[in-house]
């Protein structure tokens, strides 16, 4: 009986071992892209999508395992037909943008499939001929190939994952710097500030953003001011009702927001704080309260009471170590609860819309939506508008990048 070769214990071509990840990748999008063309109504489409699935399952079944020649053809012969019916996808598509991209989830790994698995050492290893010393370099080779081929995916799947962002970005920003206020057309085909200057040359742009600037600093201050005792006394604290109130706060954050729009409107309408910010401020304040109760909390856990028991011997009282000990290790988490805060008193919609009647006393998301009414939509404007808008939201996030990412992560571990 003959002694198992390296070729066939330990070794596997860097090209293959790509392969196997890519190939069910690649089965995957393709699911999802005949989903999207199941929306578009490409009957046709789908049924080349799904036929391309199946071929690329295969493909995966029948890679080579280095002991049988006959797999290493016929994954190469489904290549090759999955290469054509790729080919033909695209050449009955209307060549647009999309088109070429869905189309070369099928291409692509198609083509990779057969120009790989036609390599000599490849076809070599396949047909189970290679002999140790081809093998020992191969795994050499392998050392530096496969980490970056398994870079090369992941890469791609992080750009993908990245572009669902980035291109209703650039989608909009070009209707912002096209002329005219209409949507579609080709991308880059214009260019203007014409919107830009209308939005900044109006008077009521600068009203909605004076408005969202006092509601959402003042609700960041009252939220902070409510939530940082209150936080601080769950988590330092043993008094009765503690459990139930905190199961109260975590019941409420279950429940959307319309469900308490009319209490809510009938609360302000009775102490006349209908279409005023600091009803807005009120509002918003007990709406962010439980969340920041409980980020706060999670924070505060973390911090050792050895600490307020030394600063106790030092002659400190219990205000003192707060203010002095607690507080300042605590500025993380405070950071990232007062951007959450600010940030959802910033884009909320729904209650100063229902709150707020008088243009002078929009904010910025009703304002905005006010620019687009059921006959003369301003879709440049809009968009100008809302580009605008935006910038204050990515300054802080990369003001409070540092702080952000410290306080999502200091409430995770106990110390």
């Amino acid at each position: 009986m003959s002694r198992p070769s390296i070729a066939t214990m330990w070794y596997v071509p860097a090209e293959v071992h790509a392969i196997r990840l890519w190939v069910p990748a690649a089965a995957l999008m393709n699911l999802l892209i005949a989903l999207g063309e199941g929306l578009r109504g490409g009957h046709q489409a789908i049924q080349l999508i799904l036929l391309g699935v199946l071929g690329l399952v295969l493909i995966r079944v029948l890679l080579p395992d280095g002991t049988q020649a006959w797999k290493s053809f016929a994954s190469r012969l489904l290549a090759g037909i999955l290469l054509l019916l790729g080919a033909f996808s695209l050449y009955t598509s209307q060549l647009s943008m999309y088109d070429l991209w869905s189309r070369s989830w099928l291409i692509v790994p198609s083509a990779l499939a057969l120009i790989w698995l036609s390599k000599s050492d490849v076809t070599l290893w396949a047909s189970g001929r290679m002999d140790n010393s081809r093998a020992e370099e191969g795994l050499a080779r392998n050392r530096s190939k496969v980490p970056r081929l398994e870079t090369v995916g992941l890469h791609v799947m992080l750009l993908h994952a990245t572009a669902v962002v980035i291109i209703p970005v650039i989608w909009i920003l070009d209707v912002a710097v096209s002329p005219g206020n209409v949507l579609g057309g080709p991308i880059g085909d214009a260019f203007t500030f014409e919107h830009f200057a209308e939005v900044l040359g109006g008077e009521s742009f600068w009203m909605w953003t004076r408005n969202s600037l006092i509601v959402a600093c003042g609700t960041t201050l009252a939220a902070l001011a409510l939530a940082i005792p209150t936080a601080y006394a769950f988590s330092r604290y043993d008094f009765a009702g503690r459990k139930e109130s905190m199961f109260l706060f975590m019941l409420i954050q279950m429940f959307p927001g319309i469900i308490i729009l009319v209490p809510y409107f009938m609360v302000m309408k009775t102490l006349g704080l209908l279409n005023t910010s600091i009803g807005l401020m009120i509002v918003y304040s007990v709406t962010a309260l439980p969340l920041s109760v409980w980020m706060l909390k999670g924070f505060f856990d973390t911090v050792p009471r050895a600490l307020e028991e030394a600063a106790v011997l030092d002659g400190c009282n219990q205000f003192e170590v707060f203010i002095r000990i607690i507080l300042p290790l605590s500025l993380p988490a405070v950071a990232l609860t007062a951007l959450f805060s600010f940030l959802a008193a910033w884009n909320e919609f729904l209650l100063a819309l229902v709150f707020n009647t008088s243009n002078e006393m929009y904010t910025l998301p009703v304002g905005l939506a006010s620019m687009i009414p059921a006959t003369g939509q301003q879709w440049g404007d809009f968009a100008a508008a809302s580009i605008i808008v935006s910038i204050p939201v990515v300054i802080l996030f990369v003001l409070f990048q540092r702080a952000l990412i410290q306080g999502l992560s200091a409430g995770a571990v106990k110390g």
